[in-house]
């Protein structure tokens, strides 16, 4: 399966990147007088990406399992090597699943594919981080139902 993309340099050190679906993010590392950075640089995104796609597995195994997931927030915290090229040498990926009466080992298990089988972005990752994963279960409220 073939992906496209485009990044076009805007100013400084500040790029737009658009995706062969017609997506687009403004990313690099410019920064205003005070210091905030006007966008995320690459590496930030790609670090998003892989939550959002270790994040998209967890959703799908559990939602196919028949679990009331409700809600996945992942939270990812990196290391990049002290020397160019500076790429990620770890990553611990948290993860708050909540919903009604998750089966713990469901949720585990989800977890444990998206790292072993269906997530790319964690795969090619892994090639230079040492991932680890953790994981929290949110128990939500069921919806009152008005009568």
């Amino acid at each position: 399966m073939a992906m496209k993309a485009r990044v076009r340099w805007i100013e400084k050190r500040l790029f737009m990147g658009e995706s062969g679906t017609g997506h687009t993010v403004v990313l690099g590392t410019t920064a205003t007088a005070d210091g905030h950075r006007l966008a995320p640089s690459a590496l930030e995104l790609m670090l998003i990406g892989a939550g959002g796609c270790t994040a998209w597995d967890v959703v799908d195994i559990l939602e196919k399992g028949r679990q009331a997931v409700e809600d996945c927030v992942v939270d990812l915290d990196a290391e990049r090597a002290e020397t160019e090229p500076k790429v990620f040498t770890r990553i611990h990926i948290h993860f708050t699943v909540s919903g009604r009466s998750l089966d713990r080992s469901k949720v585990e298990r989800a977890i444990q594919l998206s790292a072993d089988k269906y997530c790319s972005a964690t795969a090619m990752l892994a090639k230079t981080a040492a991932i680890t994963h953790d994981f929290e279960i949110v128990e939500t409220e069921p919806v009152a139902v008005a009568s």
